[in-house]
């Protein structure tokens, strides 16, 4: 029932930041853990960071202390702030329900090239 669209994606240069957005409808995520995953060629598919319901956070060691989850339960939305971006961050981005998952979205793009 609970549909997910990631957006927020593109090509940007090492160093610079982008902000994803995870917009779910058809229910709402507030009762659940969310997170956020990517998958990079020829590598399975990865967690990067979770958020609880009562907004405690958990982060990939990759990305910790330059990726922010967080989300905004009015808007039944889950948001990863990423910053100081790398090459190797480069991969589908997606969100889901941390556990039992929903259906996958399309997810979003994410290139990091000079």
């Amino acid at each position: 029932q609970v549909q997910l669209v990631e957006s927020g994606g593109g090509s940007v240069q090492p160093g610079e930041s982008l902000r994803l957005s995870c917009r779910a409808s058809g229910s709402s995520i507030s009762a659940y853990a969310m997170g956020w995953y990517r998958q990079a060629p020829g590598k399975q598919r990865e967690l990067v960071s979770r958020i609880m319901n009562d907004l405690s956070t958990n982060y990939a060691h990759s990305v910790k202390g330059r990726f922010t989850i967080s989300r905004a339960n009015a808007q039944n939305t889950v948001y990863l702030q990423m910053n100081s971006l790398k090459p190797e961050d480069t991969a589908v981005y997606y969100c889901n329900r941390f556990g039992r998952n929903f259906d996958w979205g399309q997810g979003t793009q994410v290139t990091v090239s000079s």
